[in-house]
């Protein structure tokens, strides 16, 4: 009898999509990690330098500059060689530029801007593929319905960046000296790289999922045979002229404004906030890497949730762009809370208001969802690349007018609306300018 049972009984699903997004959220924050670091060590590398508030601006904008520029050959590559080995050789590279960066201490005026400028430049052009490549991944291996919570997951590892990173650098930095930030963050990097090459597999060669899972994505609409096409039909790769056609509808010009702005609220988290605690607060570098904590850890949460609550929103049948707006809109506007921190000086009230900004940051934070919900099923690296393009023209733009106003005013008053605005400009577009969320269907040329 119990032989029977057995026998009929279908095998149980392996769960090894859930071990590819905690590899994606791990990887995705020493990404971003790295880029941190110099916010973190800023104060003390500018007074070690003898840099001024400009220069610093430029040298933050240096990484935006070349992610920008890199993003659409990043996602050629990804489309022409697949994600695992394109991310595998970006990982490699962005963590020794990282290490490298920590022996500019020999520069110093201009020379060392141009330095640290060029090295964080290259930087830029090494990290250009990780984010597309966390889309095409994401897409492969889960079904529709959870790849809002996916997305979301990877995505929060930013904050969860700060969280892990932050203290520790700072200490480092306090301890040691800013130097040692870098080299120690590029050796994390290279110890990764051993996980991602074991683990990480498309998911028809991968060993560690099971026939029943991969039926289960498959019918819910991973795109399985993705890198596995990239691999016997190379002759096939994408066209240029296929982005026209997104450059040229409404939904994706839409989702690109939005996202200039949620990223353009990213980079001052991760740029100028640490520097704002120190200058505009009085708080000691050591201080600021611990306070810093709060708001990433309620921004982590409020990634979460933000992904868990669209994906929930389409279990109880809400169309799909209402289940992706609703958060954005909400976290939108509990990111302009901001703004409240210019009309106080108690310090645990402006660490609250940052920590409920960043929380509503966190919860509109699902423009990769919709990067995965709309992408062209041809072309979904050299989509997202797109997407991430539009994203990051805000890394360029944001440390630089930051650095400007901080020079002309004296204060961080006029930078906090400035960002603030930002989150308002988003709402505008998803309400206004986004419509149905769909995905692209691409006309055949």
């Amino acid at each position: 009898m119990n032989t029977t049972s057995q026998s009929i009984e279908e095998p149980k699903k392996s769960n090894f999509r859930w071990v590819i997004v905690s590899l994606l959220f791990f990887v995705t924050a020493i990404n971003y990690a790295d880029r941190t670091v110099l916010s973190i060590a800023g104060p003390a590398l500018s007074k070690s330098l003898h840099l001024n508030s400009v220069s610093m601006g430029y040298i933050f904008s240096a990484f935006g500059w070349s992610y920008v520029l890199a993003q659409l050959p990043g996602g050629w590559l990804l489309d022409r060689f697949g994600s695992r080995k394109i991310y595998a050789i970006s990982l490699f590279v962005w963590s020794f530029f990282t290490f490298i960066t920590g022996f500019t201490g020999f520069f110093a005026g201009f020379s060392a801007v141009v330095v640290l400028f060029i090295l964080r430049f290259l930087l830029g052009v090494a990290e250009a593929p990780a984010f597309p490549a966390n889309s095409r991944i994401s897409v492969a291996w889960f079904p529709t319905k959870e790849t809002g919570t996916a997305a979301a997951l990877f995505n929060s590892s930013q904050y969860f960046a700060t969280v892990l990173f932050a203290p520790l650098l700072g200490f480092i930095v306090h301890t040691y000296g800013w130097k040692y930030s870098f080299m120690f963050m590029g050796i994390v990097g290279f110890v990764f790289l051993i996980f991602w090459l074991k683990y990480v597999h498309a998911p028809k060669k991968s060993p560690y999922i099971n026939q029943a899972e991969l039926d289960y994505i498959t019918k819910g609409g991973a795109l399985v045979e993705m890198d596995l096409a990239v691999k016997s039909n190379r002759n096939d790769a994408p066209r240029w002229k296929f982005l026209k056609q997104l450059l040229k509808n409404r939904m994706f010009i839409g989702v690109y404004i939005a996202q200039y702005c949620i990223n353009a609220i990213t980079h001052f988290f991760i740029t100028w906030f640490p520097v704002y605690l120190v200058q505009d607060r009085g708080m000691t570098i050591l201080k600021a890497g611990f306070v810093a904590v709060l708001p990433a850890i309620v921004g982590f949460v409020g990634g979460n949730l933000g992904g868990i609550f669209s994906d929930s929103l389409l279990k109880k049948g809400y169309s799909l762009s209402v289940a992706r707006k609703v958060p954005i809109v909400i976290g939108m506007l509990l990111c302009m809370s901001m703004t409240l921190c210019n009309y106080t000086n108690v310090e645990w009230m402006v660490v609250a208001l940052m920590a409920l900004s960043y929380f509503g940051k966190g919860i509109g934070a699902l423009g990769w969802a919709v990067n995965a919900d709309t992408a062209p099923r041809e072309i979904t690296g050299l989509s997202g690349s797109l997407f991430n393009t539009f994203s990051n023209l805000s890394s360029i733009v944001t440390p630089i007018v930051i650095g400007y106003i901080i020079g002309a005013t004296g204060s961080f008053n006029w930078a906090l609306i400035f960002v603030s605005f930002h989150a308002f400009l988003a709402i505008v577009s998803y309400v206004f300018i986004v419509g149905e969320i769909q995905r692209f269907e691409l006309k055949k040329i």
